[in-house]
């Protein structure tokens, strides 16, 4: 039987950040990912040439990720977002009202609306989003923005910044929080994510964490309320002292026995997982110059044109991205392709004769769980109270940030708790 001090269940970013934060504390670590390829939801497709991530991907500068990235050493390359913004309404287009002056000149606001666009976008600014009081972000929007397409434009950032479409149960705070962090600053990366996982588990490897691909865990084993192993589908058994669960919450649920008589049935009922279809197209050349950033303010949707700033392909080809962000029940695959099509139609019309790659995501999940309400405990993790030595980590498992963010954050939370244990005799 094998010995390690700390398992850790999944080869994505969380996985190999927790991974390598805990082999330089000096413990022993197996990271365990069951596909062929590390990289999870942070994978990077090649299509002809062209270089596609699992949907709508955004690094903020301002967030956890990007600082525990960089403390990590790894090297963070890419371009900001296009400048230069659309807005659509009933499938007419309009420059954003971005500016005090195109604010004031807009046309799809009242006088009354200008100037409340204005104010709200100095206090998006200025304010301490984590004072605002335990309200869904619908309830601070109709109680604070008193015009309605002032509300219609609020809601578009909301859904651009926090890749979710869900405000009668997203918690404002945390999403005004993230709307600030968008504002301080965005990137594409060149290569796509897949640059970040590769640069990771050349880390890993080299401080001496243990990569084990192909590696389905069946169970994780515990008794007497610790952790003392793993059982894999090949009948490998594992025995480690501690277990840092990347997976999702239903995952991780049916990965442990007994957990209905843990906090883990909590976390995996509560979870209110954010979905979305995403169309990305690698392209000869875009039909209309200048049109690379659009957003929806009737529908749950938003367009990019990654390459303006960031390098997506081997020959020079333009990648874009559309993306509906799906609610709660909201999905329905062929309905939403054509939506999302329509969307590329009203923007670029042609676009179908420049085509060179394709992907389409149908329903892909953008995060596990929201910081929304109705959960008795907002936050999740790291530790799984009941069982001493395991823990998790992953997008759903926040303190208050959201994506990527909140998957590197909830990596850090749960090394750090490992390594203020007895290592493993």
């Amino acid at each position: 039987m094998t010995k390690y001090d700390t398992a850790v269940i999944g080869g994505g970013l969380a996985g190999f950040i927790a991974a390598i934060e805990v082999v330089k504390g000096g413990r022993s670590v197996v990271l365990l990912e069951r596909s062929g390829r590390m990289g999870g939801r942070a994978m990077t497709n090649k299509k002809n040439g062209v270089l596609f991530n699992l949907g709508g991907h955004a690094l903020y500068q301002a967030g956890a990720a990007y600082r525990i990235l960089k403390e990590l050493g790894i090297r963070i390359e890419g371009g900001a977002p296009p400048s230069n913004t659309n807005v659509m309404w009933h499938n007419e287009l309009a420059p954003m009202p971005a500016t005090a002056l195109s604010m004031l000149t807009s046309k799809l606001l009242t006088w009354s609306g200008k100037f409340g666009l204005l104010r709200l976008v100095i206090r998006l600014t200025k304010m301490d989003a984590g004072k605002v009081r335990d309200a869904s972000l619908r309830e601070w929007a109709e109680q604070e923005i008193t015009d309605p397409m002032v509300r219609h434009i609020f809601y578009s950032l909301c859904r651009t910044a926090t890749y979710a479409h869900d405000t009668d149960h997203q918690l404002a705070a945390p999403v005004l929080a993230q709307v600030q962090r968008a504002l301080k600053g965005v990137l594409y990366l060149h290569g796509g994510w897949q640059t970040i996982i590769d640069q990771l588990q050349e880390q890993a490897v080299a401080a001496g964490v243990h990569i084990l691909s192909g590696a389905d865990v069946k169970e994780i084993i515990h008794t007497n309320g610790r952790i003392q192993g793993l059982n894999l589908s090949d009948d490998q058994t594992l025995e480690v002292a501690h277990v840092i669960s990347t997976a999702s919450p239903s995952e991780t649920y049916k990965l442990v026995p007994d957990a209905e008589h843990t906090i883990l049935k909590q976390w995996k009922e509560a979870a209110r997982p954010s979905k979305a279809a995403c169309l990305d197209l690698g392209l000869k050349k875009l039909p209309v110059r200048g049109r690379d950033f659009a957003i929806a303010l009737d529908q749950p949707i938003y367009f990019s044109h990654h390459t303006v700033n960031a390098k997506l392909s081997e020959d020079g080809s333009l990648v874009v991205h559309l993306m509906k962000y799906n609610g709660p029940g909201d999905s329905n695959p062929k309905a939403d392709e054509e939506m999302l099509i329509a969307t590329m139609n009203t923007l670029h019309p042609g676009w179908e004769k420049e085509v060179v790659a394709r992907q389409y995501l149908p329903n892909i999940t953008v995060a596990h769980d929201t910081l929304h309400r109705g959960k008795s405990n907002p936050f999740t993790g790291p530790a799984v109270e009941g069982i001493r030595g395991l823990y998790v980590a992953g997008d759903w498992a926040s303190h208050g940030e959201m994506l990527a963010d909140a998957s590197a954050a909830s990596a850090r939370r749960a090394a750090q708790a490992i390594l203020k244990t007895p290592q493993f005799a």
